[in-house]
C-alpha cells in the first residue's frame, strides 16, 4: 500500500508550478506556499518590477524557488510569449495556477462596455487561452499516479449574488467554474485534473477598498468569524496539486469559512 503519511500526501517539493497573478494577493499567497514547501514557482504579472522583486524575495525564503516570467495576459500574444519563455526553461509543468483577474463596479445604467470587455476577457477567455498554450507542457508532467493539475482561482461571486454590483466579474467567475467542469471532463483520460477554488474574502489590492468600507460587516457574516488567511488558500491549492488530490477533479471547493452556507436570520 503506497504511503498515508501526510508528508507524502501532500508533497510538491520540486514540483513545476506557473501561478498568474503571483506577485500579489491571493496569488502571492499561493506562490509563497509552493515556494516553502519545496516547489519550483514562477510568477507572472503585468509589473515587471513588482514580478522581480517579488520572486527574488519568496526564493530567499526557500526551500523551493521563485521565477519571474512578467506578461500581459490580457493580450493573446502575450500568452503565447509566456508559455514560449517557459517552454525555454521547462520541459514539463506539475501546475498550472490560473489566478490573474480583474474586477470592476458601477451602476447597470452607466457599466462601460469596454470595463465589462475587460473583465471576461482576463478572467475567462485567457484562462481558457493559457490553458491551451500550456496543454503540451502539462501533459509532459501528468501521469497516472501523479497527474498534472489545472487550479482556476474562481469566486463565491461567481455562486451567489453579490451585494455590490460587479456585473462582469460575478458573470466571469461563474462561467469560470462551467469551464472548470468541463474542462475537467475532457482532460481527464490524459491525467490532468481540473478544478477550481471560490473564495470568499482575503486580504488583497483586490478586496481592499470593500474590506475598509465594509469589513466589520463581512467578518459579521461569515460564520468562522474571519477573513480568509494565506494559510488557508496555498494549502486547498497544494492538497489539489499533491497526491491528496489526485482523484479530485471538476470540483468548484468554496474557502470562504462558510460565507455561502450562512444561515439567514
Amino acid at each position: 500500500m503506497s504511503s498515508m503519511h501526510a508528508s507524502s500526501l501532500f508533497d510538491v517539493k520540486n514540483k513545476v508550478v506557473l501561478v498568474t497573478g503571483g506577485s500579489r494577493g491571493i496569488g502571492l499567497m499561493i506562490a509563497h506556499g509552493f515556494v516553502v514547501n519545496g516547489a519550483k514557482v514562477y510568477i507572472s504579472s503585468r509589473s515587471a518590477n513588482v514580478c522581480d522583486k517579488v520572486a527574488e524575495e519568496l526564493s530567499r525564503l526557500g526551500p523551493g524557488q521563485c521565477i519571474s516570467l512578467p506578461a500581459d495576459l490580457q493580450s493573446i500574444e502575450e500568452v503565447n510569449r509566456l508559455v514560449a519563455e517557459l517552454t525555454k526553461r521547462e520541459s514539463k509543468v506539475h501546475v498550472l495556477v490560473n489566478n490573474a483577474g480583474a474586477t470592476w463596479g458601477a451602476p447597470l445604467e452607466t457599466y462601460p462596455d469596454a470595463a465589462f470587455e475587460k473583465v471576461m476577457n482576463l478572467n475567462l477567455k485567457r484562462v481558457f487561452s493559457l490553458t491551451q498554450a500550456m496543454l503540451p507542457l502539462l501533459d509532459a508532467a501528468a501521469s497516472e499516479k501523479a497527474p498534472a493539475s489545472i487550479i482556476n482561482i474562481g469566486s463565491v461571486d461567481g455562486i451567489h449574488v453579490p451585494t455590490l454590483e460587479t456585473y462582469a466579474y460575478s458573470a466571469s467567475k461563474a462561467a469560470l467554474h462551467q469551464m472548470t467542469r468541463v474542462l475537467a471532463g475532457h482532460l481527464g483520460h490524459r491525467q490532468i485534473t481540473c478544478n477550481a477554488i471560490a473564495p470568499g474574502p482575503f486580504e488583497s489590492k483586490m478586496m481592499a477598498a470593500t474590506l475598509r468600507d465594509f469589513g466589520e460587516m463581512i467578518v459579521g457574516s461569515i460564520p468562522l468569524g474571519r477573513i480568509g488567511l494565506p494559510e488557508d488558500i496555498a494549502a486547498t491549492c497544494i492538497y489539489l496539486a499533491s497526491r491528496a488530490g489526485a482523484y479530485t477533479t471538476g470540483a468548484v471547493i468554496p474557502v470562504d469559512g462558510g460565507s455561502l452556507v450562512r444561515a439567514k436570520a
